[in-house]
């Protein structure tokens, strides 16, 4: 369960993060120094948003949270990429990336809460780290390659599709999963 729910989200990261920084370079046209500032803005916010979407975790839930994470990303991931290739404007390249980074705060402000909920004390570090691990290695870890290579393959918009469908994979579980808002996995 723990690698499901990481994989999408993870990747998303990744994808929205560190590989945007050279996507805005490389694909959409931005000099080095363009694509630093657009995304040292856009994450300059997402910071600020962490502890706001996990308050709003608190009061809606954190499975409505997960779940507007994946239907989000995994509708709208294409098109924000596809939208950055023709983007000229740094301004409308933040706000493009900004939106994807508003979309994984979904994932990024919780997931280590739902995570820990779903294992008791004595076996938490083990139940979670090891699943994290893996998907993050293999998922978080392998994403600015695997657009890359695609990149070079002539498949760049491939990624896209990758990256919208790991987060539809893992919204299949934050819409099978039982909500932790109120009463902790560990209890059931």
């Amino acid at each position: 369960m723990v690698i499901a729910l990481t994989a999408g989200g993870t990747l998303a990261f990744y994808a929205y993060t560190t590989y945007m920084q050279k996507y805005l370079a490389n694909t959409v046209g931005f000099d080095k120094v363009t694509a630093s500032w657009i995304m040292t803005a856009a994450l300059a916010v997402f910071i600020a948003l962490q502890p706001l979407a996990g308050l709003l975790s608190d009061r809606i839930g954190r499975k409505p949270l997960m779940i507007a994470f994946g239907l989000a990303g995994m509708v709208l991931t294409v098109p924000m990429f596809t939208a950055l290739e023709q983007v000229r404007d740094p301004l409308t390249a933040f706000l493009l990336v900004l939106a994807a980074l508003v979309i994984v705060t979904g994932y990024t402000s919780i997931n280590a809460v739902v995570k820990a909920e779903l294992f008791p004390g004595h076996i938490r570090a083990l139940g979670v780290a090891l699943p994290y691990a893996i998907a993050n290695t293999l998922f978080g870890g392998t994403a600015e390659s695997v657009a890359l290579w695609l990149k070079d393959s002539g498949y760049e918009s491939a990624f896209y599709w990758y990256v919208a469908g790991m987060i539809g994979l893992s919204l299949i579980t934050y819409a099978t999963m039982r909500e932790t808002k109120a009463t902790s996995l560990i209890e059931g």
